[in-house]
């Protein structure tokens, strides 16, 4: 059945509501491909050797000395341990006050204005470009938590697949755009490098900040019993019932089920995507122009590999759309072992297949998991699924050091991430999804 908030909007008012909702994802993917893919690990890693005198020197950070090559993937993993605990209470914070769309605003004009702090950043201030990116990054997560909870309110479970994956696409799209502007900046317009980088980096928190308008004026909020309480009410509310929803996944096996296995087939996607340039410069030998083309390959395809996903998905089903998905990236993984050196254009090949099924994965992920939690708890649940995102990138980490560490090879190490797509496929395979669905006390979509 659907809900009273579906059925008392128009579906006029309900498009116009998923149109502003896609406008988030539009506005926050520069932050992930400008500042996290492209620019900001490679400048403040030599921002901080520089300050150690070379990339063999250490590094003061918040009590701990770090090898200068070692801070960026330092402070991502103090952000990335951030985000565990941060999220889960936005999550029941949303919830519990009901203010999902000034909570959106908080998080994502927090990030934003610490990411336009990049612009500051230079010289030996490796430790403000770390404290900023943490603060950033935790902004990012926490309201990707808000954000992602609004879809079961905005759309049916019939609908959900194809709004899920069109806020997915347009969000890949927003990212390739400014990527592209910001490209030419570095690389075409003559401006210094390290200018043509701040300025970048700050672009990104610009571009966060501007389109985020849009959803916050078009999302509105669902009432709910504790509105009336006050700010320490509220937040003491939303600990104790952040509480029993970790507690009541119990009630919900299958529910728990699928976050896992999302959890693992999840991090072999994140963890192919964040060492792909390192294969690519170690193993294959291929430059920074080759990288970096192919990463605005993937942005503009995966825009497309996105929608036609959603459309498969409407005619197969989302489960089957999504374990094919999971076969073609065990294909990918396994073709990468038998890359040739200076191979561009075999690499150019993957990454476009990547493309394809990248989007396409994660939004049909989002949508499935929205339709196998309660209703009136989508923040608190979504914030779990973003924990199994973010909180999970540690094993695919450690099982490519533990493969190189044995090996020293770098195709025996992504070769290795076959485990987790194998493992993936295997436990989605067996949840049984209409029985999460109705125990979850949601309708059962035709095309699941």
């Amino acid at each position: 059945m659907s809900t009273p908030v579906l059925a008392e909007q128009t579906p006029a008012e309900r498009r116009r509501e998923q149109r502003g909702w896609y406008w988030y994802d539009f506005a926050n993917s520069g932050f992930q491909t400008t500042v996290i893919t492209v620019f900001l690990g490679p400048y403040l890693t030599a921002l901080a050797e520089n300050a150690a005198g070379g990339d063999n020197g250490y590094v003061p950070f918040l009590g701990f000395d770090f090898r200068a090559t070692a801070y960026f993937s330092a402070i991502v993993t103090i952000s990335v341990v951030l985000q565990i605990v941060v999220m889960p209470i936005a999550g029941a914070l949303a919830d519990h006050t009901g203010r999902k769309r000034e909570l959106l605003g908080l998080f994502a004009y927090l990030g934003a204005a610490a990411t336009l702090g990049f612009y500051f950043v230079h010289g030996e201030a490796y430790v403000l470009g770390g404290v900023l990116f943490i603060v950033a990054n935790v902004a990012f997560g926490a309201a990707m938590v808000v954000y992602n909870s609004f879809l079961p309110q905005i759309a049916g479970a019939e609908e959900r697949d194809a709004v899920s994956s069109r806020g997915w696409g347009f969000g890949y799209l927003g990212g390739f755009l400014l990527l592209a502007v910001n490209l030419f900046l570095y690389q075409g317009s003559g401006v210094e490098e390290g200018l043509a980088v701040r300025i970048s980096l700050a672009s990104a928190g610009l571009w966060w900040a501007v389109f985020a308008v849009i959803p916050l004026l078009r999302l509105r909020n669902r009432p709910v019993g504790a509105q009336d309480a006050t700010p320490a009410q509220a937040v003491t509310g939303s600990f104790r019932q952040l509480g029993r929803t970790i507690a009541g996944l119990r009630r919900y096996p299958r529910s728990m089920l699928f976050l896992v296995a999302y959890l693992v087939y999840n991090d072999g996607v994140q963890t192919v995507i964040s060492f792909s340039a390192t294969y690519a410069d170690q193993e294959l030998g291929l430059g920074k122009t080759t990288q970096i083309t192919a990463i605005l390959m993937v942005q503009f395809v995966a825009f497309g590999g996105a929608l036609l996903l959603g459309r498969l998905a409407f005619r197969f089903g989302t489960k089957r759309t999504v374990l094919g998905s999971l076969v073609v990236w065990t294909g990918v993984v396994g073709v990468a072992y038998f890359l040739q050196q200076g191979a561009a254009v075999q690499f150019y090949a993957i990454a476009f297949l990547i493309a394809i099924v990248l989007g396409g994965t994660q939004a049909l992920s989002r949508s499935l998991y929205s339709l196998v939690i309660p209703a009136g708890k989508e923040a608190e649940y979504f914030s779990l699924f973003e924990v199994s995102d973010k909180g999970s990138a540690f094993l695919g980490s450690l099982t490519l050091t533990m493969a190189l560490q044995l090996t020293g090879s770098y195709r025996t190490a992504i070769l290795s991430l076959v485990v987790f797509f194998v493992i993936g496929f295997v436990l989605l395979l067996t949840v049984n999804l209409p029985r999460a669905v109705r125990e979850a006390g949601n309708e059962v979509p035709a095309h699941l």
